[in-house]
């Protein structure tokens, strides 16, 4: 896929400009925050017997905006490092950033102040669903803007200091997923908890294997990400227990009767394509790191609808 070039997104025109601004929030990830909003919501839902569609669609602006915002937030961190701006074994759009910043779209300072406004977008619909469901809220909020801005924040960087993996599955599987079934229910327990557990392992796997074309730029730009402290082999087989984990956790879904035993037929399938997409990790053909790449992706995408599919099948 091509670049993004100051010649295809010129223009002064609202719309123009419009469409420049959204691009640079690279809306094409977007289902790696909505997709456990819906889960979420659609659990919390059947649990209360009924769906606050007010807070259900509040709860998933808010979160788009942030996730909006981390990913400018991102690009600016890795402008500033050195990281986007070295990148030569790049896989674009997967990694390497938007490269709005290294090919002129945007300037640097109009995506700093991009991602503040989008920052505080997120804020003012956390601010009205803290008036709506409580101050718990306003808890879970900070967290999400916390982790967005300090996983690329240089002067902490959670992306570099071998936590940034963690801070994703968290930011965009646990606290995405119970915090839109509490906001629905006002219940937190064990089996939600399980519930994010296979949707964090499955977005914390899309990070690890877009770093492993980053890692050269990473390392040189003292970003320590876990490709660049743990080396390829590892990484593949961090990557495969990822996978595992997910499994797992379905697993004990079905095995606690959350779920029926016919749960288990997806995310087995899913575990199998997950085991060849990292066989393409240290493989050294980058077409083939690309399909293990969109795999990762076709993966998150396949098992949070699946996941949200059984809770409105098997519990209404």
């Amino acid at each position: 896929m091509n670049e993004p070039s100051v010649a295809a997104l010129s223009g002064s025109t609202p719309g123009a400009v419009l469409r420049r601004y959204f691009l640079a929030t690279r809306p094409k990830f977007y289902p790696a925050s909505v997709l456990p909003v819906i889960t979420g919501t659609a659990w919390g839902a059947v649990i209360a017997g009924q769906i606050d569609v007010t807070a259900a669609v509040i709860a998933l602006l808010a979160t788009v905006a942030v996730h909006a915002a981390s990913n400018v937030f991102n690009d600016v961190g890795d402008d500033l490092n050195g990281t986007d701006r070295n990148n030569e074994r790049r896989i674009h759009p997967f990694t390497g950033g938007s490269r709005f910043i290294q090919n002129g779209v945007l300037t640097l300072e109009q995506m700093k102040r991009w991602a503040l406004m989008l920052f505080g977008i997120g804020i003012i619909l956390g601010m009205l669903l803290t008036l709506l469901k409580g101050i718990g809220v306003l808890y879970l909020g900070l967290a999400g803007i916390a982790l967005g801005m300090f996983y690329s924040l240089p002067a902490v960087q959670l992306s570099g200091r071998g936590v940034g993996e963690i801070a994703i599955a968290v930011a965009f599987g646990v606290l995405p997923v119970c915090g839109a079934a509490w906001l629905q229910s006002g219940i937190f327990d064990t089996a939600i908890f399980l519930v994010s557990i296979p949707i964090s392992c499955w977005v914390a796997g899309i990070l690890l294997i877009n770093e492993v074309p980053d890692r050269v730029a990473d390392e040189q730009a003292g970003k320590r990400t876990w490709p660049v402290r743990f080396g390829l082999n590892t990484t593949r087989w961090l990557y495969v227990s990822l996978h595992v984990i997910a499994t797992a956790a379905a697993v004990i879904l079905v095995l606690q009767q959350v779920f029926p035993w016919w749960t288990l037929l997806l995310p087995l399938a899913l575990f199998a394509g997950g085991w060849r997409a990292g066989s393409s990790i240290g493989a050294g053909d980058d077409p083939a790191l690309e399909n293990g790449i969109k795999m990762t992706v076709a993966i998150h995408t396949v098992g949070a609808l699946w996941l949200t599919a059984v809770i409105l099948v098997t519990k209404l």
